[in-house]
This record gives C-alpha cells, sequence and structure tokens, in this order.
C-alpha cells in the first residue's frame, strides 16, 4: 500500500468511528428514552383498562393511518389524544411517531392535565422542552403521576412468577404472558428473557404495562403434572399451558403421569420431587382449605392444590370440577395433606345431592331433624353402625355425639322403600324421599342431604313444577327441561363446601313439594336420558309460568346474546313474530289490549292489573322523600321493564333488573285482578316485569298518589313459558317441537358422558 494511502485511512477510519458514536449517543435514543407508545400506553391504563380503551378508540375512530391503526400501540395513543394528554399538533400519526422518544414538554403537558403542579415534580426548564425523556426518569415521574391520574389505585405493582410467552408456547396469541397469577397481556414490553423468573410489574386489569424488575431467578412449580412427551422430553403441565423440559433421570422408561415439584434456577430444573402417594372415593364436600372423601374423612389441602384432567385432552381444571356425590380418580397425597385431584374417567350424571331446606325454606340449616322409614335403617357415624327397625324414629339435635364424628350416613335396606322426614313440612304435608341421606353439624345448625337417582329426583321436580294434569307432551318437555337443568347444576357444583349440588327450593328446582303421580313419572320415564343441547354442550333451559304474549332474551341477567343465542325473545304464536315494544307508549297500549290471539291468551295471568300508592311504596324505598313518580326508562326485548325510576322529593332511586324491579314495586298487600276477572294477593313481588305504570289518581289533602300497574305474565319470561308449553300440548305438538320452538337451534338426545 502507497504511503498517501495508508495516511488516507488512518485519517478516515477515526472519524468515522467518531461519528458513529456521535449519532449513537446524541441522535439515537431508542434504547435509552420512553418512546410515545409506551408511555402512552402506561398514561392510558392509569385513567382507564384496556376494554375502555379499545371501546373509544372504536368510537372515536383512530388517528393512524392503515395498517398502523391495527398495531399495539395505536388505541393507547388514540386514547391519549381524544382525551387532551396528548397534542400532536401537525405532526403526521405513524409509527414512526409512535417509536419516537417522549419529550419532556409532551410529559409536563399531560402531567399538567392531570393535575396543576405535577410538572413541576419534572423540573422541566426551557432548553430541555423538546429533548427526549429518558425511560428510567420517565419510570420515577410516573409513580407520582399515579398518584393523581389513579384515582381508584387500580393500577398495582405485582410479584409474579412467569412460565410462558410466545416464544416458548407455539399457540399463544401475540403479546400473551401466562403466570402464576393468570394470564396477562404485556403489548411493547420486553418479557422473553425472564420466562422462568420470579418478576415484579406495574399491572392493571391482566395488562402488563412496565417490568420493574427480575425478583429471582430461582422458582418452584408445585404440584404439577408431569407425562412423557411425545417427541422425547417430558410434557409439564403449568397452569394451562404444557412445557416441554429435557427428560429427568428418575423419569427414563416411565409410561405413566406424575405428580411433582419442579424447581428451577435460570431456567433449568434443579431439583424434581416426585409425590406418589395416592388415595381414592367418593368426595362428600370441598371447602376453601379442606376436602370430605368417604373412606378418609376431613383432609387438608396443599396451599397450592391443583385438579388434572388426566384422560382425553389434559389439562388441569379448577376446584369447582371436583364434583361431590362422584368418584372421578385419585388423590395425590403429601406431608398429611391433598396435593392435586387427578380426574381420570368421564362425568355421567347419575346422581345427585339435594340439600333439603327447613318448613319455609328459609334456612339450609335444620334445628331438628327426625327420620323415619318402612324399611330398616342402617345409621352409621365414623366406625360405628346402629340399625333401626321400621318404624322407628331417628332424632337427631345439633351438639349430637355421633356426629362429632363428622358426616352421619342412613340408607335403606329395601332401596324401593323411602325415607320420611317427620321434622319438616311441605305442601304435601310430610314428605317422603327415595335414596339415602347424610345429616351434619355446622356453625348454624343441622345440614341435611338426600342422594339420589337423578331420575327419582325427577319424578319429584316435575310434579312440583307442573301440574300433573297437564298434557304428557308438555310434561315431557318439564321433564327434559328438569334434567337438562339438572346436569348443568351438577357440574356447577355451587354447594361443594356442604357436599350437595343444588337445594330443594325455588333457587334451584323445586323439589318434593308436591307428590308424584303416574303421569308425571310416565313423561320422566318415556324421557328417560334426554337433555337439550346447543352446539354439544346442555342448554341453559330457563322455564316459566306465564307469558304476556312475547318472551324476552337472555341478556336479562347479564350475559351476552353469544353465550345464550338460544334464548331469543319470540311471540308466542306459529310464527313467532316480535315487534320492537321498547317504546313505552307502544308497550302501553298492547298490555293494557289482549293483542295477538297466542298460545298464552287464554291463561288467567295473561294480563293482570293493580294498584300501589306513594304511601305504600315509601315503605320500600325511604331515602327519596315523597314519591311523586314511576317511570320505566329502559325497556328489553318483549318490553321487559329493564330500568325503572322512582322520583322523589328528594332524590330519585333507579331500579335495575327484573328481579329488583318486582321485588321492590311488590308488596304481600297488593290486589292482582287477573284476565279472567278473578283476584288474589299474598304475593311479594310483582308477577312479572312486562308492565306499564302511570298515576291515575291522586288526594290533594292527604298527599297520596295511586299509581296503575298493567302488567302480563307470571314469571322472569325467559325460555319455555309452561303454560305456552300446554297450550301447544293440546294442538297436537310433541314434546320436541315445544322444546325446538322455546330453544333456537337446539338438539334433544341422549345425556352424553363429558
Amino acid at each position: 500500500m502507497k504511503p498517501k494511502k495508508l495516511v488516507y485511512w488512518a485519517v478516515a477510519i477515526p472519524a468515522f468511528l467518531a461519528l458513529l458514536l456521535f449519532a449513537i449517543v446524541f441522535l439515537d435514543h431508542s434504547d435509552n428514552d420512553i418512546s410515545r407508545a409506551m408511555a402512552s400506553k402506561a398514561m392510558a391504563l392509569s385513567f382507564a383498562d384496556r376494554d375502555d380503551i379499545v371501546a373509544s378508540q372504536g368510537e372515536h375512530g383512530s388517528h393512524f393511518g392503515t395498517p398502523d391503526q391495527d398495531e399495539w400501540y395505536a388505541k393507547y395513543i388514540d386514547y391519549m389524544i381524544e382525551e387532551g394528554y396528548l397534542e400532536p399538533g401537525d405532526e403526521k400519526i405513524s409509527k414512526s411517531y409512535a417509536m419516537g422518544a417522549l419529550t419532556y414538554g409532551e410529559a409536563a403537558y399531560a402531567a399538567d392535565r392531570v393535575s396543576k403542579g405535577l410538572s413541576s415534580a419534572l423540573n422541566v426548564s426551557k432548553n430541555k422542552y423538546k429533548k427526549a425523556m429518558p425511560k428510567e426518569e420517565w419510570w420515577l415521574f410516573y409513580e407520582s403521576f399515579l398518584k393523581k391520574a389513579d384515582s381508584e389505585n387500580a393500577v398495582k405493582k405485582q410479584k409474579l412468577v412467569l412460565y410462558g410467552t410466545p416464544k416458548n408456547v407455539k399457540e399463544a396469541a401475540a403479546w400473551t404472558a401466562y403466570t402464576d397469577q393468570g394470564t396477562m397481556n404485556f403489548e411493547g414490553v420486553s418479557l422473553d428473557a425472564c420466562i422462568d423468573r420470579k418478576i415484579e410489574v406495574y399491572e392493571r386489569d391482566g395488562s402488563i404495562i412496565t417490568l420493574c424488575g427480575v425478583q429471582s431467578e430461582k422458582v418452584t412449580y408445585k404440584n404439577v403434572w408431569i407425562v412423557p412427551g411425545e417427541s422425547g422430553g417430558m410434557d409439564v403441565y403449568i397452569g394451562t399451558i404444557v412445557r416441554t423440559f429435557p427428560e429427568e433421570e428418575k423419569l427414563k422408561d416411565r409410561t405413566d403421569g406424575v405428580l411433582a415439584d419442579v424447581e428451577l434456577d435460570k431456567g433449568k430444573i434443579r431439583k424434581l420431587s416426585l409425590k406418589e402417594d395416592m388415595i381414592e372415593g367418593k368426595v362428600l364436600s370441598v371447602k376453601d382449605d379442606t376436602i370430605e372423601i368417604d373412606g378418609y374423612g376431613t383432609l387438608k389441602l396443599d396451599d397450592d392444590f391443583k385438579v388434572y384432567k388426566t384422560y382425553g385432552v389434559v389439562k388441569e381444571q379448577k376446584k369447582r370440577d371436583v364434583l361431590v356425590g362422584y368418584d372421578l380418580g385419585k388423590f395425590v397425597v403429601a406431608g398429611k395433606k391433598v396435593c392435586a385431584a387427578l380426574l381420570n374417567h368421564d362425568f355421567s350424571a347419575t346422581n345427585i345431592r339435594v340439600l333439603i331446606m327447613n318448613d319455609d325454606y328459609s334456612s339450609l340449616f335444620h334445628t331438628k331433624v327426625v327420620l323415619q322409614s318402612d324399611s330398616t335403617m342402617h345409621v352409621t357415624w365414623g366406625e360405628s353402625e346402629e340399625t333401626l327397625s321400621p318404624g322407628t324414629k331417628l332424632s337427631v339435635s345439633p351438639g349430637d355425639d355421633r356426629l362429632k364424628e363428622g358426616r352421619m350416613t342412613i340408607t335403606l335396606e329395601d332401596p324401593q322403600k323411602e325415607i320420611r322426614i317427620l321434622s319438616t313440612k311441605r305442601a304435601q304435608g310430610t314428605p317422603s324421599y327415595f335414596g339415602s341421606f347424610e345429616l351434619s353439624e355446622e356453625s348454624d345448625g343441622l345440614l341435611l342431604i338426600n342422594e339420589l337417582d337423578v331420575e327419582d329426583y325427577l319424578t319429584r321436580v316435575v310434579p312440583s313444577e307442573m301440574p300433573s294434569n297437564y298434557e304428557l307432551e308438555a310434561l315431557k318437555a318439564q321433564a327434559v327441561c328438569a334434567r337438562t337443568y339438572a346436569y348443568r347444576q351438577i357440574k356447577a357444583n355451587a354447594y361443594s363446601r356442604y357436599g350437595a349440588h343444588v337445594d330443594d327450593s325455588t333457587n334451584y328446582q323445586v323439589y318434593n313439594n308436591t307428590e308424584s303421580s303416574e303421569r308425571t313419572n310416565l313423561a320422566v320415564k318415556e324421557t328417560d336420558g334426554k337433555i337439550v343441547y346447543y352446539n354439544d354442550t346442555p342448554a341453559e333451559t330457563y322455564y316459566f309460568s306465564t307469558s304476556c304474549g312475547y318472551s324476552t332474551d337472555g341478556t336479562i341477567w347479564g350475559a351476552s346474546k353469544d353465550e345464550v343465542p338460544y334464548l331469543k325473545g319470540i311471540g308466542l304464536t306459529e310464527k313467532k313474530k316480535i315487534p320492537d315494544l321498547t317504546d313505552n307508549d307502544t308497550f302501553l297500549k298492547f298490555i293494557q289490549g289482549q293483542g295477538e290471539q297466542n298460545y298464552d291468551s287464554s291463561f288467567p295471568m295473561y294480563r293482570w292489573k293493580t294498584t300501589i300508592t306513594n304511601k305504600k311504596l315509601q315503605q320500600k324505598v325511604d331515602t327519596i322523600g315523597e314519591i311523586q313518580g314511576i317511570f320505566v326508562t329502559s325497556r328489553g326485548k318483549g318490553g321487559i321493564a329493564q330500568t325503572v325510576q322512582i322520583v322523589g322529593s328528594e332524590g330519585t332511586k333507579t331500579l335495575k333488573g327484573q328481579s329488583q324491579i318486582r321485588s321492590v314495586l311488590g308488596s304481600e298487600s297488593l290486589v292482582y285482578k287477573k284476565n279472567d276477572g278473578t283476584e288474589l294477593t299474598g304475593w311479594s313481588t310483582l308477577p312479572s316485569a312486562f308492565f306499564s305504570v302511570d298515576e291515575t289518581a291522586r288526594d290533594e289533602e292527604k298527599d297520596i298518589r295511586t299509581f296503575t300497574i298493567w302488567g302480563g305474565g307470571y314469571g322472569h319470561g325467559v325460555g319455555m313459558s309452561q303454560n305456552g308449553a300446554q297450550e301447544m300440548a293440546r294442538e297436537g305438538k310433541n314434546y320436541e317441537e315445544i322444546l325446538m320452538f322455546f330453544y333456537d337451534g337446539v338438539e334433544i338426545r341422549d345425556c352424553e358422558e363429558d
């Protein structure tokens, strides 16, 4: 090389390096400065949750062009602009704007919009105003910003263990983080390097705002289910995902699954502690920290108790999936605690456990229980057993020594006989029951559970819910509805802490309040095992007594139409057409007349009328002064009242939902004139929420206002009208046709194992 060229390179290379260093230090702030995208996300989530921010963008549109408006940051910047916390001026709203550095001036502007003087915490001078704000300084300032912007303290610092992101979970949606605190969103945050670490984050309602730091490189996944991997290694079920790790020596050649604690350090397994001791038996109750298993008594649950479905598609489930009254698998025990339930076979709804309430259905608890049967009764408690000859009474009160051993069980030598509860009264008098009974003592009194076959249960539900002299096809429709409802309630496991599925009141289905009959028994028998399905899932088969000519949809209890698409408001005619009755004047005209002839129009509760005074209503609504008016302010499908406003001299009260509306406006003193001219009284709630109301009289001297309520129907108005089903059966419709009329797009088929 010639000397001149050596001189040229000797000068050029240092100059180039100096220019590059200048660009890195002075021009490129991407690694050190907070971007508008991340700052906007942090600020937006201090004001609102992610769903509200998404809704705001949907309502106002986006300032970004296509395709940038679909990027994760667009909704946050759009929100900040719409709410007036960010002013881009003439700058083009694009990806480069979003990823550009937030300036001190922009941060100060947003701060002052939240609270005058907040920007002083930034100490922004004039020559600093347009400079990029470093990340470290931004996040220090963010703590002060939150104190003013987040009045509800919705943004929290949260410690969590991260075990999955799209980096190691192929099926994961973008920006999805799997943690021990649930599945979260981490838009714009770098978390992949933190997998299998304990971290601290700022978080709001499942949205991670930023990573504050790594708390520990060591984590332990307790009570995880491990099976051999299909392509080598071992599959570890952690939360809702499956992770594949290299196979451990102690699991080589093993073909079955095992429960274990897995300890990791910097993402590598350091220790594997297997848990292989198991027990099995029927589950009698599941409480917050204990489980009762037949043959083992009450056992403590591990703090990290897990439930795994180990057959078919293996997955972690919830504690509520451990069904009482069933033996569906095995339980892993370690350190005198139950660590996990392994559900290893299908569920089939063969038996149901019913909490028998007291005389007036006011309580689950009894002050005394007296049982008697025409068969020999076998009474067991702990290791003891007593045999009572036919006709002998068994009397149990709180404090009975036999209950100190736990649950007392009463079974019959002859299963075709029944057990009478002499201490309980029902509409039929002294009720008698098939199956067995269990007695246990809680702090509030005695609990009494009747366990029996589902089909036997239905023979006592159907006559309690529908008159036994109704048409057989109507009774069969009722039986299928009741069976479907029972199936769903067994799965729901709502009373698992007491060891039951349902109670015998209107909270679920009325059971054994009315004696069974040959007709209702036949309806149950001829529909044996049949339930209502929608897309392979048992449907919510709600039913009610009588319609006003129209039913409403399933949204009255807060469900979306997508969740219960088969519960549609319909007209009770062959064509099922339903007009728009959401306008008060339109509905008033309809409800004061008879409307179109329909399946319910011949029944007494099709129309009803009553009056209530402001003085009577003030006994329930006593916080708004003298009541001056009652107004239905919104209606749903079929005209059902969704909100009602009661106006008083000192304020207003808004009633929401048909249950509250019927309860507040109803009273046992009201007299209802029915469609057939007869009267009834003694009901504590309005018959339905399909009504109009207006002031029809006023006594100025006594300051009494009288409101007339014109209503129609009896019940909540969702699903099957029982009287409508009766009329359809009279006209020759079979039970399947009836059910498919009321529940749109369903199938009636045999109950499948789940």
